[in-house]
């Protein structure tokens, strides 16, 4: 699909609201209906219904569309955070029980999650160099559920090569997530390579202005209904209609500025390469 209808048109029915180039910011919480038929069949599919906005509004589903096409799979959840995006597609798949093979050096609210959280509730976990698919098979168990990825890491921009990770996963019945934020859908797009989950801080790229906090969880309608119906409904990370149409906003910018940034860091480093410390 392409990009520019992606980011300016996809989801954006304009002719049922006065064909307004910016999508309505539609602030309720409750919709009505006609009857209590329409009600019971409504509440029946919450998660494609409009009936509290904690489960589905109009504005926060336009830009799930976005995330979900930009990032090449069924559908997509936004969470009020990145670190709330990361907690609820871990804890979909990972139980009383379960083991999770993490790459090493996370996002800090990662790690807390594994060593501090999940482990109170009988998760355990191994941190393991990324960059080598032999100690990533080494580090699998038989209780491993999930293999959770950052290419690059968050600090040392360390890569994994995603598709052999797939391959593997696939091999032992492994759920692979990845963090995509510093690379984003511009870059690199992991269910290219058989990836599950995507997984994005849209605090950063994906809005780009710095006045959104907000996370996104990207994956099969299989994947993001489990999540929906357990730890999106009962936790309520939700976003707010007011932030979701800022990341609209900040989406129709994404490709001008990502590419900037490119081009700015490429200069740097250059110059970098060739300064002499005294």
């Amino acid at each position: 699909m392409d990009f520019d209808y992606i980011i300016n048109h996809l989801g954006e029915e304009r002719e049922n609201y006065f064909n307004a180039v910016s999508p309505p910011i539609i602030q309720s919480s409750n919709f009505a209906f006609d009857s209590i038929e329409a009600f019971r069949e409504a509440i029946s599919d919450e998660r494609n219904k409009h009936i509290y906005t904690r489960g589905n509004n109009p504005t926060v589903q336009i830009l799930r569309k976005k995330l979900a096409a930009l990032e090449k799979t069924e559908d997509a959840l936004v969470f009020s955070s990145g670190s709330a995006a990361i907690a609820a597609a871990i804890m979909s798949h990972a139980k009383n029980g379960d083991h999770v093979v993490c790459v090493r050096k996370p996002y800090s609210w990662t790690v807390k999650l594994l060593e501090d959280y999940l482990s109170k509730y009988g998760v355990s976990h191994t941190f393991v160099d990324g960059r080598s698919i032999d100690a990533i098979e080494l580090a699998i168990e038989k209780n491993t559920t999930v293999l959770y990825l950052e290419s690059p890491n968050t600090a040392t921009f360390e890569i994994q090569d995603l598709r052999a990770c797939a391959v593997l996963a696939q091999k032992h019945g492994i759920i692979t997530m990845i963090d995509n934020s510093y690379a984003s859908p511009i870059f690199q797009n992991p269910s290219d390579f058989g990836i599950d989950v995507i997984i994005h801080s849209a605090t950063k790229y994906l809005n780009g202005h710095s006045d959104v906090v907000m996370g996104v969880v990207c994956a099969s309608s299989k994947a993001i209904e489990k999540i929906f119906y357990e730890e999106f409904m009962t936790i309520g990370a939700i976003v707010s209609p007011h932030d979701a149409a800022l990341a609209i906003r900040g989406l129709r910018t994404l490709k001008t500025r990502l590419l900037q940034i490119d081009q700015t860091t490429q200069k740097i480093i250059e110059f970098l390469s060739n300064h002499q410390s005294r």
